[in-house]
């Protein structure tokens, strides 16, 4: 497939980022996941949040089970709440298979951003959905 090219019409480039791509970052730093993440926190890419959003990542990477760096942690997070698009869309009413991927659905849609997810069956087959392997193969 042909590269996309990474700005669209001299802006950067807006990701919504589905939880499961931060915890596969942590987990994996050299995978996909870990590249868009660095991407993102070196601003190389514009990341789309709401608190909705910034509740499940602080939900999701503070869980004790995955005893991620709290440091590493604290950066994404504060990183995207600073530097990243603050957005509240209206709910769709899209039918989803999990209800809880609607603030991310919704989010995309409302920015015209890529949603990167690791569960892309979750959500409708749509260009600006895609796995974080088919983002680095599309745009870089």
């Amino acid at each position: 497939m042909p590269k996309l090219g990474l700005h669209v019409r001299n802006e950067m480039q807006k990701i919504v980022l589905d939880t499961n791509i931060l915890v596969s970052a942590m987990l994996s730093i050299n995978g996909n996941s870990a590249r868009i993440v660095n991407m993102a926190l070196n601003r190389e890419l514009s990341v789309c949040y709401n608190s909705g959003i910034l509740f499940e990542y602080d939900d999701v990477l503070y869980r004790p089970r995955f005893d991620f760096n709290i440091e590493k942690v604290k950066n994404i997070i504060g990183t995207i709440n600073e530097f990243g698009i603050e957005l509240t869309p209206d709910a769709s009413d899209f039918p989803m298979i999990d209800e809880s991927d609607r603030k991310f659905y919704d989010l995309h849609k409302a920015a015209n951003a890529i949603l990167i997810t690791g569960n892309a069956k979750h959500f409708p087959k749509e260009d600006l959905i895609m796995s974080p392997a088919t983002f680095m193969e599309h745009f870089f």
